[in-house]
């Protein structure tokens, strides 16, 4: 075998920025390939060599294999990694890497076909005596079968993709009523992300944990488990919080599932990183859920309790050398825990967030802190692709010295220009129960009224600090003041303002203040009590936190307020930038309250445009195949009336 020396990575944001990290610090070089929406994205723009692969959506880019070999060929890369998702997880992939004399830095085809399909694994599973959730995995995929087998395993239900993973593809289904809707578009989503629509069907179980074992095996047999994992707090099934080990885990229950995992990842011959994922109930009981076979997001909260680095050796691995460590020689030490920073809107049902990232802060570097992203300020954010725009990983000695540390990182980072679920992740880092490791995945239904509090008014001392802040970073034509950076105290005897911010307004008067705005911080005094706010200017914005968020801020303009409601009434708008899927009324047609419209793909996830009352469809601005904009009118209702 040559000698190793430019890997080409894959994929695209957070994930290529990382492992091309590890791979400049093993002195390769590093190849990006991007659609071109991602012509300027931070993963290309971090990269040695970059390659074009044209298109915007992902199906004419990133999954395209005949392209991503000829870029790898091109740049002169001896291996791929496929990161996570896009074509990690796709046999076909691997073997037309090996077929071109290429290293994929992942594991044997062979092994992606044995747990590529959920059901496959699951069969596979239960020859080798693992216990599995009651479920139907068979091939017929009608919606009779779907039904007979739903009525066999009793509701709650949970559909899943056999293909894929992340949440994509899968529906909670709470009764007979439901599931033809409910099949059919997590067909539609799983054949969309993952090229398969291939599906199956469980039990849905109440309170479960969700907890998972890194294992890695080399070339020669051996395979380690690398601890555990806890990642319960999910929403859409989708993970927000991971953390290392997994609180209340006992050494027996470590061994026992470890030692499974393992016997799992041999059984099919694995190589490299994997993950074998439970469902661990309140009885202490686990239950096979599937094997994701590449590497985690989660995977850093790993690599912080075991001070490994999983990239490393994966592309050790691939080369064929063996594993440096024993099964009684793998550490762990101290507890970490991971946050998944979304572009969404936590307040409108996690809708994922397009748009300008004007402002982009991370938390300040330091030992026990760790940022994992895949933008910068100034970046866009594109709807053809998973909303993620990094992770927040903290360590610490033990697991409040980690979720303090973590706590402390959000309230560090600032992100302006669209919505994110930045403050959604603090509430819940910050919530009694999470402090006291009360975890299984209805955690976030549970407390979802603490979790995502309903918008309130800001108060008063929101707008006067507001109002201060903006007046002293006003930029002037010229002299120190310009670059808006500086220092500026005294405002005038009195000034009024009339300023907006997120859909609110308030004209404020302000007397001579004694708050001060110097370095981007307004400084505060009352009562002998000082603070400090993040204020930051950008061109006419001000973006200030306050309670945790980052609220922009703007003169209040009465013209465009009167026409963006006008513009509003009696339509349904596009709540996001994406593709029109289904248009399943027509002009003329009656329709109830909750009735779909319209079904909208985003970032790979469906969202439905219902009726908001019963009505008669009077128009229609979108068709089948068509890309809308935000704010676009798709459909306008005449109510019945």
């Amino acid at each position: 075998m040559s000698k190793l020396t430019t890997v080409l990575v894959a994929n695209r944001g957070e994930i290529a920025c990382r492992v091309m990290r590890t791979a400049k610090a093993m002195g390769l070089t590093t190849v990006a390939v991007h659609s071109a929406t991602d012509r300027d994205a931070r993963h290309s723009r971090e990269a040695d060599i970059r390659v074009d692969l044209g298109g915007s959506k992902a199906t004419d880019s990133y999954l395209q294999i005949d392209k991503l070999i000829a870029a790898a060929q091109a740049s002169g890369a001896q291996a791929i990694h496929p990161g996570y998702g896009f074509l990690s997880e796709n046999a076909g992939f691997a073997r037309a890497i090996e077929a071109a004399g290429l290293i994929f830095l992942g594991p044997p085809a062979s092994a992606i076909d044995a747990m590529g399909s959920k059901s496959a694994a699951k069969a596979l599973m239960e020859t080798a005596g693992v216990p599995l959730v009651p479920g139907y995995h068979g091939e017929a995929q009608d919606l009779e079968t779907f039904r007979s087998a739903c009525e066999r395993i009793g509701y709650p239900v949970l559909l899943k993709a056999t293909a894929g993973g992340g949440g994509k593809g899968m529906k909670v289904v709470e009764d007979v009523s439901q599931l033809a809707e409910a099949l059919a578009s997590a067909q539609r989503e799983a054949l969309s992300s993952f090229g398969n629509g291939q599906m199956l069907v469980e039990k849905y179980l109440l309170k479960p944990r969700h907890v998972e074992i890194q294992v890695f095996a080399d070339q020669q047999g051996q395979c380690l488990y690398l601890n555990e994992r806890d990642c319960s707090i999910q929403r859409r099934h989708q993970k927000v919080v991971e953390e290392a080990p997994a609180p209340g885990l006992s050494v027996e229950q470590r061994k026992a599932m470890g030692e499974a995992a393992v016997r799992a990842a041999q059984a099919i011959g694995y190589v490299g990183a994997g993950t074998v994922e439970f469902l661990l109930d309140a009885r202490g009981e686990f239950f096979f859920m599937e094997m994701n076979t590449r590497l985690q997001v989660e995977h850093p909260v790993t690599e912080a309790i075991t001070g490994l680095d999983l990239v490393a050796w994966q592309i050790r691995v691939a080369q064929g050398e063996p594993l440096p460590i024993t099964q009684e020689q793998v550490p762990l030490i101290g507890h970490a825990i991971e946050v998944r920073l979304y572009a969404e809107d936590p307040a409108n049902d996690f809708l994922p967030a397009t748009g300008h990232l004007a402002l982009y802060r991370e938390s300040a570097p330091g030992p026990g802190r760790r940022v994992d992203s895949g933008v910068a300020q100034g970046d866009s954010v594109s709807p053809f692709y998973d909303p993620m725009l990094g992770k927040l990983i903290a360590w610490g000695e033990d697991r409040e010295q980690a979720r303090l540390r973590l706590l402390s990182m959000l309230d560090e980072f600032a992100v302006g220009g669209l919505k994110t679920n930045l403050g959604f992740l603090r509430r819940i880092i910050g919530h009694p129960a999470f402090a006291a490791a009360e975890l299984d995945t209805g955690f976030i239904p549970r407390y979802q009224d603490e979790l995502l509090p309903p918008p309130g008014a800001l108060c008063d001392e929101f707008w006067q600090m507001a109002g201060s802040a903006f007046m002293q970073s006003l930029p002037t034509a010229d002299g120190p003041w310009a670059d808006t950076r500086g220092f500026r105290a005294g405002l005038p005897a009195e000034v009024s303002l009339h300023l907006s911010s997120g859909g609110q307004d308030r004209l404020v008067t302000l007397a001579d203040s004694t708050s001060q705005w110097r370095d981007e911080q307004l400084l505060t005094e009352q009562h002998g009590v000082r603070r400090s706010h993040l204020a930051v200017r950008q061109g006419a914005l001000l973006y200030l936190r306050w309670g945790g968020e980052m609220h922009a801020v703007s003169l209040f303009d009465p013209i465009a307020a009167v026409e963006a409601n006008q513009s509003h009434q009696g339509g349904l708008t596009a709540p996001m930038n994406g593709s029109i899927v289904r248009v399943l009324v027509e002009v003329g047609q009656s329709v109830e309250a909750g009735a779909q419209l319209v079904v909208l793909e985003a970032m790979k996830m469906e969202h439905s445009i219902r009726a908001p009352q019963a009505g008669v469809v009077k128009a229609l601005f979108c068709q089948e195949g068509e890309m809308v904009a935000e704010g676009s009118a798709l459909v306008e209702l005449e109510t019945a009336d």
